[in-house]
């Protein structure tokens, strides 16, 4: 892993960039320069990489952030936005020359209109928040990451987060109507709105997904949708994964598509059901959650398809939610499934990959032959009625070689999606853990026109630099007329 070399220049000037960061804000005390208070924003949860930011600001306004944005770029600093820090790609990893940029005090709902179904809120909400906001009057937001109780709805539009319930409802891009941005120059634009649709260019789907390349989010509005009338899950457990994986693909070619339909293998299983005690039968190898919602009529016929298919399949076990305290309780261990993981290994890793779900039976095949090959343990939670792929890799950072091997075996992983049919993440990101693979998927070409996007937006390449693209080429090779030094070299990043 490598990262842009520090510039020794921005680092000798540290005190005068200080200072004049705490003229900017209106309490001095959210702008964080010792060594001691910084270890909070040293990683995100890719807590394998660390690398303390030369100094942290904690903006209140908009306008504050117009500022700081627009005083990095005179002074030539770049800059890494950070929300609730839960990134499993490095996204938000720092820069030893660069601003650390926390959204945390932008954590109000600013809006919410039954009338048009939308809430506007500000990126420091987390993603349950806005659900719990609107709940009480029959509404819900639907991308549930499992991170869902931390992460931040910022955060989720930064890697187009998804969740269990993408499958049906899509993923946040599907749930976004607008946002505000303030870009490097500190320009505060606005894309999108209530409105469904907007005119000229989809900007808005541009910066979704974007990892804090683009500009900054100030602001979200995304689509409530009505709660659904009735909710049913069914516990779906099978002799093997290829079995499971098989059901999956049945399940979608006759039509039905749940709203919900994760996969856990054994490890994982075993593990949650220690942690949550969801009721989780342990005599399978794999276990499929079904989740169906809409009128009672359709449910129950769903449900009677699902369980032919199931057993078609070689499914041993099928159990429907005899209430909505068991439903839950079903998605308990799901939900806790990568904490439940953490108390059977010192560290674990946890990959995103997404590939057609036709090829679910054949990769989870080959993940195990992997396993074996590198002497590794895998835990597998994903959400499989979309092809998201989420492998656990259990290793211990203390054993001399293990997290090398672990970063090898995730690589394998993540070519093996690609040279599937797959992408290298569904939902994560790229940041600075796929970062190294994108040629495995882009040609050169491919990187240099959206680099071109991004030079648009930051001709310096000021915006979290390091991250998504291997080699960092000028605005100025890309034919544009920004003058620049050429590509910039990547040190190794500082492990844990």
């Amino acid at each position: 892993m490598r990262m842009p070399k520090p510039n020794g220049d921005v680092l000798a000037r540290r005190g005068e960039l200080v200072a004049g960061l705490k003229r900017l804000v209106a309490d001095p005390e959210a702008v964080i320069d010792d060594a001691a208070s910084l270890r909070a924003f040293e990683c995100d949860g890719l807590s394998a990489y660390r690398q303390l930011p030369m100094v942290a600001v904690l903006p209140a306004t908009v306008a504050e952030v117009a500022a700081i944005l627009k005083f990095c770029k005179a002074e030539g600093v770049n800059v890494v936005p950070r929300g609730a820090g839960t990134s499993l790609s490095g996204g938000a990893l720092p820069l030893a020359d660069g601003v650390l940029l926390g959204l945390g005090k932008f954590n109000r709902i600013l809006e919410i209109d039954y009338d048009n179904r939308c809430i506007v809120a500000e990126p420091g909400v987390t993603n349950l928040a806005l659900t719990e906001a609107v709940k009480a009057q029959g509404f819900y937001y639907a991308p549930d990451p499992s991170s869902q109780i931390a992460c931040s709805i910022g955060g989720n539009v930064a890697e187009n987060s998804g969740g269990v319930h993408c499958l049906k409802y899509g993923l946040t891009t599907h749930n976004l109507l607008g946002l505000e941005m303030v870009t490097i120059d500190g320009e505060i634009i606005r894309l999108g709105g209530k409105h469904l649709d907007a005119e000229g260019y989809d900007l808005l789907g541009l910066v979704t997904g974007s990892e804090g390349l683009l500009g900054v989010i100030t602001e979200v509005t995304v689509r409530i949708l009505k709660s659904p009338e009735h909710i049913s899950a069914q516990l779906i457990g099978f002799p093997s994964n290829e079995q499971a994986g098989e059901c999956v693909g049945r399940i979608i070619s006759a039509g039905i598509i749940p709203a919900g339909m994760e996969m856990m293998d054994r490890p994982a299983i075993h593990a949650a059901e220690e942690f949550c005690h969801a009721g989780y039968p342990l005599d399978v190898e794999a276990l499929l959650i079904v989740e169906l919602d809409g009128p009672l009529v359709d449910i129950e016929h769903c449900q009677k398809e699902i369980g032919r298919i199931a057993r078609a399949c070689g499914a041993t076990v099928i159990k429907t939610s005899a209430s909505e305290e068991e439903r839950l309780r079903f998605w308990a261990g799901r939900k806790a499934a990568f904490p439940a993981v953490g108390r059977i290994s010192p560290d674990y890793m946890c990959m995103d990959g997404t590939i057609p779900r036709g090829a679910l039976p054949e990769v989870l095949a080959r993940m195990s032959e992997m396993s074996e090959h590198y002497g590794l343990r895998v835990a597998n939670v994903f959400h499989a009625g979309d092809g998201n792929l989420h492998p656990l890799i259990l290793f211990d950072a203390n054993v001399p070689g293990e997290l090398e091997k672990c970063e090898a075996f995730g690589a394998d992983i993540l070519k093996l999606c690609v040279e599937v049919g797959g992408v290298l993440t569904g939902e994560h990101g790229v940041g600075v853990e796929k970062r190294d693979l994108m040629g495995e998927m882009f040609t050169e070409e491919d990187l240099k026109q959206q680099q071109r996007v991004k030079c648009a937006f930051d001709p310096d390449g000021r915006l979290n630099p390091g991250k998504v693209f291997p080699v960092l080429h000028a605005c100025a090779e890309l034919g544009k007329m920004h003058v620049h030094k050429g590509a910039l070299p990547f040190p190794d990043i500082p492990r844990f």
